[in-house]
């Protein structure tokens, strides 16, 4: 006999399929913002941008930057066995990352709205072989879908906060329900394991953070000749992926830190460049002169701030500064991936909050492989000590590499843990159902 939807599960999926006429405003709402790629909106209803490859399908579902990174590897290794590999992702950089760094044989679509309808739709036109989500990606709607499919489903890179798990505790048998939906949970760490397994998890291993096996992050490098040869010997301070209200404060510290060091260059990348012009008009509005990436504007002997205002290029960023803040840390966003720093010889400054990868952080604090700064306050002094004290800051950048690199392994072990999933077995091209024609 099925096992009963609690009535919550009911209730929510009987809501979303309520409003789901309403999420064509959503949609439009989220397109002024630059949130939404207007030319794509049937994907976000769970109608295809493109037909199902034949043979093995695997889907991969990561939600933005960070998540779509750490997969890469693993994309890659999939589509080696021959198997087309869908990625789908929610946020329009994430989509732009993927066009320019996904290998042959893996393809993006955006995921649907978590709603009945598009859901079903979605997953009626792909029928993937097997289904992956990354990270802490749970969506009530998608893995009651899953539930009545035959194809495995998995969750890989599995992060799961204390937060999360006593939020999820309130809800037992939602909890218990929703997380035996997964057949198998690929955690990050130790910790991590015990959180899915105390929801009732019925099958968790570790094999470790995906993010450790990230690649070295890629640089044009006659960009990087050129830029270093324009800031000539000029100190360098990057601030990484920054959020609304971090800006001000690095703007503070950058004030700050040019009492000491007049020539500093701040190369401030936010997180999301759509906010380059708000980034702009705060440095403008205190008589900073700023020269903009995105516009091709050079580095002159007047430029204060470099805004990094375009994506795929952290590589650059972090290889041009000895020192970087790593934003998101200051704000309720929870921290950004720290190992892409490290890959590249930049010495590591962070805010205290960093719940998305807290086990990653705690190493690098605790070993000396980044510096923790508890309020905002003090981040000009704490970075002031590394930008003048190179040697300090090298020796803590080599750290970091050596932490990342101790922690390699992990893409290997999943892969070793997915083999049962993976079977060669080719199958005939999907035919389109009514169900997925449909409106």
């Amino acid at each position: 006999m099925a096992e009963r939807h609690p009535v919550s599960i009911r209730l929510y999926k009987a809501l979303a399929a309520g409003l789901t006429p309403l999420f064509h405003l959503l949609f439009h709402l989220r397109c002024r913002s630059g949130k939404e790629v207007r030319q794509r909106k049937g994907e976000r209803f769970g109608r295809p941008g493109m037909p199902r490859p034949p043979g093995r399908l695997v889907w991969i579902h990561a939600a933005s930057v960070g998540e779509t990174t750490s997969v890469l590897p693993l994309i890659e290794a999939l589509t080696g066995t021959g198997a087309t590999v869908l990625l789908t992702t929610v946020t329009v950089t994430s989509a732009e990352l993927a066009e320019r760094r996904l290998p042959d044989g893996a393809i993006h679509q955006f995921i649907p709205y978590d709603a009945p309808g598009p859901v079903a739709r979605f997953l009626d036109h792909w029928s993937p072989d097997l289904a992956m989500v990354v990270e802490s990606e749970i969506w009530p709607c998608l893995f009651d879908e899953m539930r009545g499919r035959p194809a495995p489903f998995l969750l890989v890179n599995g992060r799961l906060s204390d937060k999360s798990r006593a939020n999820w505790s309130r809800l037992p048998s939602v909890a218990a329900y929703v997380f035996r939906c997964l057949d198998m949970v690929l955690a990050q760490s130790a910790a991590d394991a015990r959180r899915f397994e105390a929801l009732g998890c019925r099958n968790v291993a570790m094999p470790g953070n995906l993010k450790f096996d990230a690649a070295e992050p890629p640089v044009n490098t006659t960009d990087l000749t050129s830029l270093k040869a324009a800031i000539g010997d000029r100190p360098v301070w990057l601030a990484a992926l920054t959020h609304p209200g971090e800006d001000e404060i690095v703007l503070s510290a950058f004030r700050q830190l040019r009492k000491e060091l007049p020539d500093l260059v701040l190369f401030l990348a936010p997180r999301h460049p759509s906010r380059a012009d708000d980034i702009m008009a705060l440095a403008t509005a205190e008589g900073m002169t700023v020269s903009c990436r995105s516009l091709r504007e050079e580095i002159g002997p007047e430029t204060q701030i470099y805004l990094g205002d375009t994506l795929g290029e952290m590589g650059l960023f972090y290889r041009l500064a000895p020192v970087a803040f790593l934003g998101g840390s200051f704000t309720d966003v929870g921290g950004h991936n720290p190992v892409e720093a490290a890959l590249t010889g930049s010495a590591l400054v962070t805010g205290p909050k960093v719940a998305n990868a807290r086990a990653v952080y705690k190493d690098f604090w605790n070993n000396g492989a980044a510096v923790r700064v508890s309020e905002p306050a003090d981040l000009a002094e704490r970075v002031l000590d590394l930008l003048k004290h190179p040697e300090k800051a090298q020796t803590q950048a080599a750290a970091a590499r050596d932490l990342v690199d101790a922690g390699r392994g992990a893409l290997e072990k999943t892969l070793d843990l997915l083999q049962p999933y993976l079977k060669d077995t080719e199958r005939e091209p999907v035919a389109e159902t009514v169900h997925e024609q449909s409106a």
